[in-house]
């Protein structure tokens, strides 16, 4: 059998994804991951079998089997049934808040750094809601999560957020208090306006997630030397620009939403997997590893009795030590769950290849030795072999599919949880923020005039 190459390079069987997924699931301790349809088809196609070539000893297994069921039946369906419940909780609870889209209208003339974004993002890390066991289990309350999103339609970029009602008022303050010029107005629903999966349109869908452990921080705002004040513009570089030129580089029919979807860390990422754990100790185990992988390979002897002594972590490369000063300047700030999902869509005759640079679309973000952001999920999976979709039928469900995720923003709860990844609140006012002056790109939506409120000493 010939064999292919993945999107990162990676060897991959032609045609085969789901079978090189699973081959790739297989742990370093061993085990490996395989999907719960398979395990059912495996079990139906052997109790055929068994029924053909025994069918009284196949009878007598199910009569055994129903009469133990009141035994047995509480323990299989009993948590199952209590977690359909409490999904249903949730989702009732869910659909009962209101949400409302508002869209930042941004100054002309703004010289904040990102650093205030970031101060933002820790004015909404709250989490109301979940307060109790009984809130949280019984009544099925969510603590509230929100989207920030960028989109451009025909290459006029705005910028957007998906709020719950109720939570309006503490998004308005975070900006207002930041960015005193800023508008939010309540807006349609962009995505609602026309529907990328359906003909005459042609689409293609994504997501994100890290490349390495979520403790390891992406390149920010800090690296690239924003968070001083003061600067020139043409002594700034900002990585959001090129993501900005990606949004306004495209044309008359051509659409390309981002949203940013997040909500305050909790313990859900590690519930049923490593129970009692929080994102510090994930970094703690990070760091660890990155201590003992950039030791320094130094050989000490004892004078007295002439063994070997092991070097120290003080014994580490340069690069280990910034690693190491990356991750806990990361872990000290509030984190959040953080969902990312991309759709560019045009009619046929206009659909050009922006797969590339919508996959890499956080790639000025990446670095090769802290975290990288890429794509997964969705357009992904299909290598274009013709065997691998017979007409295009699965593809069409699956991109109609993430269309009503993209405007439900549903990521954390039925009727879809995504693989989401924790981020700091300064990796994400790296990638989301209002950009300054020094970012020129034109059809970047601006308001024509600054706004402030009247003086309070004017004349009646």
């Amino acid at each position: 059998m010939s064999a292919g190459h993945g999107g990162d390079g990676e060897l991959t069987l032609p045609g085969l994804k789901s079978v090189h997924k699973m081959v790739g699931n297989v742990g370093s301790k061993g085990g490996i991951s395989i999907p719960f349809w398979s395990i059912v088809i495996v079990f139906v196609l052997a109790l055929v079998f068994f029924a053909a070539n025994a069918p009284t000893q196949h009878a007598l297994n199910w009569r055994m089997t129903l009469m133990t069921g009141p035994l047995w039946m509480p323990i299989v369906f009993g948590r199952f049934a209590l977690m359909r419940y409490l999904q249903m909780r949730r989702l009732g609870f869910n659909l009962m808040n209101r949400f409302v889209l508002l869209e930042l209208r941004l100054p002309r003339e703004t010289k904040k750094t990102p650093r205030a974004m970031e101060t933002v993002f820790t004015n909404i890390h709250l989490s109301p809601g979940e307060g109790t066991w009984m809130k949280k289990y019984w009544y099925g309350r969510t603590r509230p999560w929100w989207s920030f999103e960028i989109a451009s339609f025909g290459g006029d970029i705005h910028y957007y957020v998906y709020v719950r009602e109720s939570m309006r008022r503490a998004v308005e303050a975070a900006f207002y208090s930041q960015y005193p010029e800023i508008e939010l107005i309540e807006a349609v629903d962009y995505s609602r306006l026309r529907d990328p999966s359906k003909e005459p349109f042609e689409i293609y869908a994504t997501e994100y997630k890290h490349d390495k452990p979520d403790p390891f921080p992406i390149r920010t705002y800090v690296d690239y030397g924003l968070d001083k004040p003061g600067l020139k513009p043409e002594e700034t570089t900002d990585p959001l620009a090129n993501m900005l030129e990606i949004f306004g580089s495209i044309g008359p029919g051509e659409e390309l939403w981002t949203q940013i979807i997040f909500r305050t860390t909790k313990t859900e990422k590690w519930r049923g997997k490593k129970p009692g754990r929080s994102w510090k100790d994930d970094a703690k185990d990070a760091i660890e590893e990155v201590k003992k992988k950039y030791q320094k390979e130094i050989i000490v002897v004892d004078p007295q009795s002439g063994a070997l002594k092991q070097s120290s972590y003080s014994d580490m490369t340069d690069v280990g030590k910034e690693i190491v000063k990356a991750i806990e300047r990361n872990i000290d700030k509030p984190p959040f769950d953080v969902g990312i999902r991309s759709i560019y869509s045009a009619p046929k005759d206009k659909f050009q290849v922006m797969a590339p640079f919508v996959s890499q679309l956080f790639k000025p973000y990446n670095s090769e030795h802290l975290n990288k952001i890429g794509p997964t999920g969705w357009s992904e999976i299909f290598s274009d072999y013709p065997w691998e979709d017979v007409g295009g039928k699965i593809k069409k469900a699956m991109m109609t599919e993430v269309v009503e995720l993209y405007r439900m923003r549903s990521y954390f709860h039925p009727p879809y949880r995504g693989e989401w990844m924790i981020m700091s609140t300064e990796e994400l006012a790296s990638i989301f923020h209002i950009p300054s002056t020094a970012v020129r790109t034109p059809s970047l939506q601006r308001t024509p005039s600054t706004t402030s409120s009247a003086p309070a000493n004017l004349p009646t």
